[in-house]
């Protein structure tokens, strides 16, 4: 599409055409990336095209302007391509009514929340958006936002935000509101209540006591749990829609077909028909969340640590290898599925053959240094309890084990071990910490205990297993000096046996 092609805006003739045109916002969401513009938004849209309402969406960027600026060009339009093997749908969901950045208007964050017209505030910030001591699970009283933003002034952390915004509802007397967090956290509703009541009680003398009280009678934080692959948008993509589209669009959002989204139905102020978009209201959010969180990103992490250090750039390529397609189904079937309780009416199998269907789309793309980005945050919340449960029943988990060598291997590799460019192209927050343990280790084993024994970057409950840690250094060993499918193969074999038979030492000298 040529870029004297007309922009999109809601004048301009296009294939698709805008599914909702909201006049009015009654969702605040603060985390304006992607996965919002294809998940709840769409879900959003449907539910004004079944049941109407003012549930329009302001949508507000953390940082960036780039998306702010373009839907503001484009009067909030933007395109989600649905990507399969030889099909791409255009759909506009035109349900934003307003964008802004965050950082430069954090007042503004806090006005909007205490305004009566936003009954749902919503939350795709990811796990790091939270501000919250892994260790602890509480407030991480340590970090400088959140102190900054417990002294006074506009606040630029999310939960200082969301904190203030109910202190200046309440202050009004205001509406009843819900808060409703889409992000990979274990029972997210529950765990942002926790972080906003620690924020409030944190607060000099009473300053916070009339926002806990309005909090307890007019404030509810269901729980949800969100699905959905939405990889990066590409500037093929961007001429692709264009052409498919008749129109310029700058920022349209690449998406697979398969879309769930599982949500505790407690709202204090209404909430959209998202049913009519395919959303289930159920009590079990938490089975729900445990079955994707496990079975599907966590397989996911390790097929991308492996495909990384395999050499390939994208998803569909590394499951497409045997030895990571083995893999992916001992570590999902063997090691995962134990830990999860699945939600009634769900198929698990059919559930399973979906998952190995996603991670071959070819045609989406989803790169592994995109899945294998920030593994320090998001491995704490995938393996841990399952492993814990195998090794308590005497059982070594040989996949999770590799899934932490994969990590290791991309992110802190030992001196001497190139894990490749698109190892590289991950980004972590615990990288440069991890590269100095790595620098300084001898053995995979050492590396391993610093990692899971001292620092617990993967919780208590692993940093105390000796036998697993020595079987993560083992195979952080074997991939830096025999190779991953060496690794892969080691591991598979360990797994399907009832006492595991890992290459000797002789085997893994230089």
């Amino acid at each position: 599409m040529s870029t004297s092609a007309p922009a999109l805006r809601r004048t301009t003739s296009a294939s698709a055409t805008p599914l909702v045109a909201p006049t009015a916002a009654g969702i605040l969401h603060l985390g304006l990336g992607s996965f919002h513009r294809a998940h709840q938004a769409v879900y959003t849209a449907s539910a004004l095209q079944s049941g109407g309402g003012d549930w329009g969406i302001i949508g507000v960027a953390s940082h960036s302007r780039s998306i702010v600026d373009a839907m503001h060009a484009q009067d909030m339009l933007y395109s989600v391509a649905t990507i399969a093997p030889g099909s791409t749908s255009l759909t506009i969901p035109g349900v934003h009514t307003d964008a802004f950045v965050g950082a430069e208007q954090p007042e503004r964050v806090v006005a909007q929340i205490a305004d009566d017209g936003i009954r749902i505030v919503t939350l795709t910030v990811t796990e790091n958006g939270y501000s919250y001591s892994p260790a602890s699970q509480a407030l991480d009283l340590d970090d400088d936002t959140v102190r900054a933003d417990l002294r006074g002034g506009a606040p630029r952390s999310t939960i200082g935000q969301l904190a203030r915004g109910l202190q200046a509802r309440a202050a009004a007397g205001g509406a009843p509101l819900s808060i409703l967090s889409c992000d990979n956290l274990s029972a997210n509703g529950a765990h942002t209540e926790k972080l906003v009541r620690e924020f409030l009680s944190e607060l000099p003398g009473s300053e916070g006591a009339d926002a806990l009280a309005f909090l307890d009678r007019a404030v509810m934080f269901p729980s949800s749990m969100v699905d959905r692959i939405v990889p990066s948008t590409t500037a093929e993509l961007r001429n692709r829609v264009s052409t498919l589209l008749g129109a310029r669009d700058d920022i349209p959002v690449p998406a697979e077909p398969f879309t769930m989204w599982a949500i505790e139905d407690r709202f204090a102020g209404g909430r959209p028909a998202w049913e009519a978009g395919g959303a289930v209201f159920t009590d079990e959010v938490g089975r729900y969340e445990q079955m994707k969180v496990r079975l599907l990103n966590g397989t996911h992490s390790l097929i991308a640590y492996l495909g990384a250090l395999s050499g390939v750039a994208t998803i569909p390529e590394a499951i497409g290898l045997e030895g990571i397609e083995s893999a992916a189904r001992a570590v999902l079937r063997d090691e995962y599925e134990p830990s999860i309780e699945v939600p009634s009416g769900v198929d698990i199998r059919a559930y399973e053959s979906e998952l190995f269907e996603r991670w071959a789309n070819s045609a989406l793309g989803h790169r592994t240094s995109q899945v294998g980005t920030d593994g320090s945050v998001k491995l704490r919340q995938r393996i841990p309890e399952p492993a814990l449960l195998a090794l308590g029943q005497g059982e070594m988990p040989h996949l999770i084990a590799l899934t932490v060598a994969g990590y290791l291997s991309c992110i802190a590799p030992m001196p001497g071990f190139d894990p490749g460019l698109h190892a590289a192209a991950m980004t972590d927050g615990a990288r440069e910490r991890l590269a100095g343990f790595a620098a300084s280790a001898r053995t995979g084993r050492e590396l391993a205990q610093r990692v899971i024994g001292d620092l617990h970057l993967f919780g208590d409950g692993l940093g105390s297993q000796d036998a697993f840690i020595a079987r993560v250094g083992e195979l952080v060993d074997i991939i830096r000096r025999r190779g991953v499918d060496v690794a892969i193969a080691d591991a598979v074999s360990a797994s399907r046996t009832t006492a595991p038979s890992p290459i000797s030492a002789e085997e893994l000298q230089p």
